[in-house]
């Protein structure tokens, strides 16, 4: 790693992975977190209460409108991800809620067992502590389930995983398990 660019040696920054369709290049490096050094969650959720909002593990009979809200704020892949986290009795998706409004999201054993995301807050509630409320619990749930380290895969904000959770770049994870995914062409 080197302190002159973020964290992110410049060898690492600059391995780019092509993705399947269309020829697209994008870095897909993962990063792993020590689940058994996690910040509490509760003063997390208490913060956001104090803001009218809650997170909370979403409910199955609201998988329509959580994929939707995903689609419309992300991607058709992420949307696809989020709808995998539905497909046990327990979904594997943490939302945050204001006044009947969704406000983010988070993911975990969408792609993978043990891997965290997809995640996103919408742009308007973003810098309020959304996104980590939602990071921690998300984490935390893994914790909970007897893991001790969690992958967050392909990442995009890698300074706010680090901040946020510790979480640390790892090295030749890229392509990783993002490499087979199918991309649609962009003409």
């Amino acid at each position: 790693m080197d302190s002159q660019s973020g964290g992110i040696s410049s060898q690492a920054k600059f391995r780019l992975q092509p993705l399947i369709a269309g020829g697209i290049i994008t870095p897909m490096m993962d990063m792993l977190v020590r689940l058994y050094d996690l910040p509490p969650l509760q003063p997390e959720l208490d913060a956001m209460k104090a803001a009218g909002i809650s997170v909370f593990r979403a409910l199955p009979p609201n998988r329509n409108m959580v994929v939707e809200w995903v689609r419309e704020h992300t991607s058709d892949l992420a949307a696809g991800e989020a709808e995998g986290c539905f497909g046990s009795p327990v979904p594997s998706v943490f939302i945050a809620v204001k006044d009947g409004k969704i406000l983010g999201y988070a993911c975990y054993n969408a792609t993978a067992p043990d891997f965290f995301g997809p995640t996103e807050v919408d742009e308007e509630y973003r810098g309020m502590g959304i996104g980590r409320a939602l990071l921690i619990s998300a984490l935390s749930a893994l914790r909970d389930e007897g893991y001790a380290y969690a992958i967050i895969g392909g990442v995009g904000p890698a300074e706010f995983y680090s901040k946020c959770a510790g979480a640390v770049l790892i090295e030749g994870s890229d392509p990783g398990i993002y490499s087979r995914m199918l991309h649609p062409r962009t003409e």
